[in-house]
């Protein structure tokens, strides 16, 4: 899967390497509200070109997982800051 690395020069590698760790940055340094949304620009780094379709569970279950996600964050990030802004379309 991945045999175009074995290709690649070691500046190309460098390059690569500096792309990956843009967007893994990117997406951990979301914060608010950008933690709810669909991130296909993280998996478009890869070089396979799909764009997969995610498999959406449906709201009541959706809203347990959100939740449940909400209250990970509590336990894993409890010093974090906490901010009341609301949601703007």
């Amino acid at each position: 899967m991945d045999d175009d690395l074995e290709r690649m020069s070691r500046e190309e590698l460098i390059a690569e390497v500096g792309k990956l760790r843009g967007g893994i940055r990117k997406h951990r340094d979301s914060s608010g509200h950008e933690l709810c949304w669909h991130h296909p620009a993280l998996w478009g780094l890869l070089p396979e070109k799909t764009d997969p379709v995610p498999e959406v569970p449906e709201w009541p279950e959706f809203m347990r997982g959100c939740i449940r996600y909400r209250k990970s964050l509590d336990e894993q990030a409890a010093g974090a800051p906490r901010s009341d802004e609301l949601y703007a379309e």
